[in-house]
């Protein structure tokens, strides 16, 4: 991680954008501190693949109905 003052990284934006690429920069202005990071654009986002997690994954109506089911439970043994 590299911490540079705001004078300096106004002086060199260039650099510290080139470095955000692959590291961490953080830019210090007084007692906050900032993080410049590198997000890619939507075109270069990569694309995932599905995998056994989402293959097991539930749907919102059956986690809707299993949240209902345990709250019924939860009430009816009181």
């Amino acid at each position: 991680m590299t911490v540079v003052s705001s004078k300096e990284f106004a002086t060199h934006q260039r650099k510290y954008f080139g470095m955000a690429m692959d590291s961490e920069v953080c830019i210090k202005r007084g007692r906050n501190m900032f993080r410049l990071m590198h997000q890619p654009a939507e075109d270069e986002q990569p694309i995932l693949e599905p995998d056994e997690d989402l293959r097991n994954a539930i749907s919102m109506e059956e986690l809707r109905e299993s949240v209902h089911e345990f709250i019924h439970k939860l009430y009816a043994g009181k």
